[in-house]
């Protein structure tokens, strides 16, 4: 038999071929960022760029497959019934999250939910039609608009969270979800290496002990901060 490392080979077949469409967008993105850079207008990851954000409208910016898969893996380990996703984007990490919910509730017997966030029409009906193709759409609660008023109601405890979003709005986010969060729920926060500046309000806010984190970066490239709620 062969192995899949989602236990579904056709969702294994289906995220493979998104991935490969996020790969293959990286020279476009990379040449668009250097011919920035060279006129004089490197992108300012502490701010929201509006060029940016156009340019990339149509971008897949996929979280990378091993901390995609790890992500998945964290929630099976968790047993997590509620997982959220902060910048869903065309949804391949939400197929991730999605598959683990569903083998959990299927399980355990329990319903399961990721709630998803994503700023951009057309990323959002493209994350739908991604999750209705792997049959995980019943799984997913995904959210259309800014963040800080789409996380404003979560009605049940919260096991994971993923953040892979513009850095300047990584805070509002997890100053959003921390209440929420169960005890020993973990938050993955994607890009984090060195602890860059465009994150310092985030560190801020995980490193205050009165908010009850522990954190750590973790090896993978970029860097991948763990959380954990105490």
């Amino acid at each position: 038999m062969t192995h899949s490392e989602l236990r579904n080979p056709h969702l294994d077949r289906l995220i493979a071929e998104l991935q490969q469409r996020s790969t293959d967008q990286i020279v476009d993105i990379g040449d668009h960022f250097t011919a920035r850079a060279e006129r004089g207008e490197a992108l300012d990851p502490g701010t929201i760029d509006n060029d940016a954000t156009r340019f990339l409208a149509d971008k897949f910016v996929a979280l990378d497959h091993d901390k995609a898969l790890f992500c998945h893996r964290l929630c099976l380990a968790l047993r997590a019934k509620c997982a959220v996703e902060v910048g869903t984007s065309y949804g391949v990490s939400t197929l991730y999250l999605a598959q683990a919910i569903h083998l959990v509730a299927t399980e355990d017997g329990r319903p399961g939910v990721v709630i998803g966030t994503e700023h951009e029409p057309a990323k959002a009906a493209g994350a739908r039609e991604h999750l209705a193709s792997a049959d995980l759409d019943r799984y997913v609660d995904l959210r259309e608009g800014d963040l800080r008023e789409t996380l404003q109601h979560i009605d049940q405890p919260i096991d994971f969270a993923l953040i892979d979003i513009w850095p300047v709005m990584a805070r509002p986010a997890i100053e959003l979800i921390a209440p929420h969060l169960r005890r020993g729920a973990v938050v993955i926060v994607d890009n984090t290496e060195n602890r860059p500046p465009s994150y310092r309000d985030l560190f801020d806010f995980i490193d205050d002990p009165v908010n009850g984190f522990t954190t750590q970066t973790l090896p993978f490239e970029g860097g991948l901060e763990m959380a954990v709620k105490l």
